[in-house]
């Protein structure tokens, strides 16, 4: 499946993850301290629904979530 927005164009993106190690200062300790960088992705939250087509047709297609809740698809 590819993961994007049939409507908007979302995909992944990437990111990391930042480990640290430690305790921040106003905690009482000596700061936190990163230790490792981890890379991830960042998946778009789509949903697989019925759209009503402008041409009156009925299709099946990977929309996000932001695009349902804004009214740019109509569920069937």
């Amino acid at each position: 499946m590819s993961r994007i927005c049939a409507i908007t164009g979302k995909r992944p993106t990437t990111g990391s993850i930042i480990h640290r190690k430690g305790v921040a200062k106003k905690s009482g300790g000596i700061g936190t301290h990163v230790t490792k960088v981890t890379k991830r992705t960042f998946r778009p939250n789509l949903q697989r629904i019925r759209v009503k087509l402008p041409n009156g047709t009925i299709k099946r297609m990977w929309v996000s979530v932001k695009a349902i809740k804004a009214g740019l698809v109509q569920k069937v």
